[in-house]
């Protein structure tokens, strides 16, 4: 049985790698961006911290991607409690060179009954709300060693510091409000929560992003009843899933504009169909084994001959045991061994072995011969 399952393993494990090995360029490469993390605790409700909110959602997120679509590299800027600055999000976004660059966040303010999503996209805050959400998620900034220098003099607390937004373009503006759309309008399906609708403000995380750009602010920690909704688990599925699905819209409708909608569902479905095979193989092989099947063994007559000599040579009966796949041994109380068609084996108190009619062959053992 373990024969067996060391077999199979090596077989699986193979074609696994057969399967995978097509995807190792990947169509398309998402980004997703847990805001704030380490001694970064972002906005503080009255018992939880932006950060960890953020990064659960973040991860659910990325997993429901990986495993929807597996033409899709999911990187993350990061996977656990650490600090990262604003440009190294940037950088890992454009060393990757992503099509699509996601920032999660948890909202706050001063009006503890302000409630509701919202999702943003790079641009000038028109209004002195959004103004105020970009300066507290941009105040992170003031965490790192250095900051005027990297930031080239931008306070993020001084509202002059924005008036370069103005001047400003971003050339991938259309698909980042096309994708804002997309989620915008998923979370509010799926939540019935307030529609804060989707907006433009200086961020700086987005504003060194070289691809499409987004951040979402999934709701209020500061507002005790949103906080509670955020973090409940029923909830953050539900919100995930909506997030997913935007995405899985906004994809779409890129391939089809590049004219590769066609070909990345042919390929999807394609892997589908092998991962399935694998899965089926598995099956079979974890019921072999819980079956006790194992791996073929030598041929009875020949084991039997290989017996009948070691008997020769010791001068005493062979205890040895021979069989095939379907072979079976027993020995019964009076010691008989006969090999019946499905060659099970008994012994007799002669040591006589008799084979049955099929295979008709009879030994007398030396004891049996001295005796005569």
């Amino acid at each position: 049985m373990h024969a067996f399952s060391n077999m199979t393993r090596k077989f699986l494990f193979l074609l696994t790698l057969l399967i995978t090995l097509p995807l190792a360029t990947y169509a398309f490469t998402v980004v997703l961006d847990a805001g704030h993390g380490g001694q970064d605790a972002g906005a503080v409700g009255s018992f939880s911290k932006e950060k960890n909110i953020n990064l659960r959602y973040t991860l659910a997120l990325g997993d429901l991607i990986k495993k929807n679509h597996p033409d899709v590299k999911v990187i993350y800027t990061r996977n656990k409690d650490v600090f990262v600055n604003l440009n190294e999000r940037a950088r890992i976004a454009n060393k990757a060179k992503a099509d699509l660059f996601i920032s999660i966040h948890t909202n706050a303010s001063k009006n503890k009954s302000a409630n509701g999503m919202e999702t943003f996209t790079l641009g000038v805050s028109r209004s002195k709300e959004n103004m105020e959400v970009a300066m507290l998620e941009n105040s992170v900034i003031l965490l790192e060693d250095d900051y005027e220098k990297k930031y080239e003099g931008f306070d993020p607390n001084s509202t002059d510091s924005y008036i370069m937004f103005e001047f400003m373009k971003d050339q991938f503006m259309d698909r980042s409000v096309t994708c804002a759309d997309f989620i915008q309008q998923n979370m509010i399906k799926a939540t019935k929560r307030n529609d804060r609708g989707v907006r433009q403000a200086g961020f700086l995380v987005l504003r060194a992003t070289s691809m499409p750009s987004v951040l979402i602010e999934l709701g209020f920690i500061s507002n005790k009843e949103e906080e509670k909704y955020l973090n409940n688990s029923d909830n953050q599925a539900k919100i995930c899933k909506a997030i997913y699905q935007a995405f899985a819209n906004y994809k779409h409708d890129i391939d089809k504009k590049n004219g590769k909608a066609e070909e990345v569902e042919g390929q999807k479905s394609k892997v589908e169909s092998q991962k399935s095979k694998v899965e089926s193989q598995s099956k079979v092989s974890a019921e072999a084994s819980s079956l006790g099947y194992a791996e073929p063994k030598p041929d009875f007559m020949s084991e039997a001959n290989k017996v009948e000599s070691q008997k020769s040579e010791a001068n005493e009966p062979s205890t040895s045991e021979a069989s095939t796949n379907s072979a079976t041994k027993t020995e019964s109380p009076n010691h008989q061994i006969t090999e019946s068609p499905n060659h099970q084996i008994t012994k007799s108190p002669n040591h006589q072995i008799t084979e049955s009619p099929n295979h008709r062959i009879t030994n007398i053992c030396q004891t049996q011969l001295n005796n005569s």
